[in-house]
């Protein structure tokens, strides 16, 4: 039931290749919102560093989709020259596993906008617990940190589930992915 083909295998990692790209052009962006914001600055765009789990969790439609998503995108992106360097690769596969764990409490049965949603709060959460010792966020106030969290999960639901759920029907709709789980949804929903 569970088992890969390699179509999926190499969709799964052409669009980690691509996110890796855009991860890498969005920390820049995210360097200029710090420099405007400070530390909060990041939080409101976080939620697309979590985007390709959710895009091909709800492609592809099991287990570990999200969780090797992630893990992918964060090694190409370090590849390409992300200073953070291999530490990298530890966030991708918090923030996959974040993801993965909603997918998983479903049985990686179902991918509504509000579970595509939720998978992004839960990279959300995964992220800001790893972060929050390893970025310094103890030297903030609470009520700081807690605005953080905060903008974080609105991020995580919105630009994580919401836009991977509006890029992948958009992208299902070209019929490029009649081959997946979502696109033979979409072909029996039309059929329908």
């Amino acid at each position: 039931m569970f088992k890969w083909n390699l179509r999926e295998i190499v969709v799964m990692s052409a669009l980690s290749v691509v996110f890796a790209i855009v991860y890498l052009l969005f920390f820049q962006v995210g360097n200029v919102f710090v420099g405007l914001m400070g530390p909060i600055g990041y939080e409101p765009i976080f939620g697309i560093w979590f985007i390709v789990s959710i895009i091909a969790a709800y492609i592809i439609r099991k287990p570990g989709a999200a969780l090797l998503a992630e893990t992918i995108a964060a090694f190409v992106e370090v590849l390409i020259g992300n200073v953070n360097g291999p530490r990298l690769i530890l966030s991708g596969m918090i923030q996959g596993l974040g993801a993965e764990v909603v997918f998983a409490a479903t049985g990686w049965k179902r991918y509504s906008v509000w579970v595509l949603m939720a998978a992004g709060m839960g990279s959300s959460v995964f992220s800001f617990i790893w972060g929050y010792y390893l970025s310094g966020f103890t030297t903030l106030s609470s009520t700081y940190v807690f605005w953080m969290f905060v903008i974080r999960l609105a991020s995580g639901a919105v630009l994580a589930g919401l836009l991977g759920k509006y890029i992948s029907d958009n992208l299902a709709k070209t019929g490029v992915l009649n081959g997946m789980a979502l696109g033979k949804e979409m072909k029996r929903n039309k059929a329908a």
